[in-house]
């Protein structure tokens, strides 16, 4: 289970990171991913639905449906067929959303541990020195975190799939979707803190798992930002980072 006052605080941490943004001028370390993020999503969105359109109808054709939906010169059942498609590609494009935001963490993960760290700094009034080497070990972390991450999502969402066709019980899967894509995306969010106090992989997935509660918040308002467009997606990465790094301040990292 997790702690509703853990997911509360990483709620409000978000208002903080604002207000951090704010008053430290960090802008250009919030605007440039953002930017960047915000692009490589649109277009990533264009390809997926335009491909998997195409991949729709290469499969009809190959099978006979359109033909078969044709003769039948049933205006229901081209309705429903139009609707299946369209079905498709939202699931493709589900899919696609799920894993881009681990594919941009691990290539912005220098962005993103160098944010978390400046912002500890800032808040704890201390530097932490800057090493090529430890850069590299740090990213090559943040790869294996971000697979072992889309393993697990993976196959819990995979298992909510079946769940799904249960009468009544289904019914909750999309809101347990979400739920697990939150945690696993705040989960990323919070190891970049528990990875600068040098926390090996193990230690920190116990630790996150001891509050998964925070990341239950952080990623629950990420997914919040999503739903506003363009600012809500350049906006979303950097301030997840923020808000985790301070909602964990406080917190022994062990």
């Amino acid at each position: 289970m997790f702690s509703f006052r853990e997911v509360l605080s990483a709620v409000q941490a978000y208002g903080k990171a604002h207000r951090f943004i704010t008053q430290n001028k960090l802008w250009k370390w919030i605007l440039i991913p953002g930017i960047i993020y915000c692009i490589l999503f649109v277009l990533g969105v264009y390809f997926v639905w335009g491909y998997s359109g195409d991949f729709v109808n290469y499969v009809t054709k190959l099978l006979h449906i359109t033909d078969w939906v044709q003769d039948l010169e049933s205006s229901w059942v081209s309705f429903l067929f139009i609707l299946v498609g369209f079905s498709v590609q939202v699931i493709f494009v589900y899919w696609y959303f799920s894993y881009f935001k681990y594919l941009f963490l691990i290539v912005a993960s220098p962005v993103f541990s160098y944010l978390s760290e400046k912002t500890e700094a800032i808040l704890d009034h201390k530097d932490f020195p800057f090493s090529w080497t430890q850069l590299g070990q740090d990213i090559l972390r943040g790869i294996k975190m971000s697979c072992r991450n889309i393993v697990y999502q993976t196959g819990a969402i995979l298992i909510l799939l079946l769940v799904s066709f249960i009468p009544v019980v289904g019914w909750l899967t999309p809101m347990i979707g979400f739920f697990i894509e939150a945690y696993f995306f705040g989960f990323s969010m919070m190891d970049y803190s528990c990875e600068r106090h040098r926390l090996n992989m193990s230690q920190s997935i116990n630790f996150i798992r001891q509050h998964r509660g925070m990341a239950l918040g952080n990623g629950m308002v990420f997914y919040v930002f999503m739903l506003i467009p363009v600012i809500g997606w350049m906006l979303a990465p950097s301030y997840a980072v923020i808000a985790a790094t301070i909602d964990l301040q406080h917190k022994r990292l062990k």
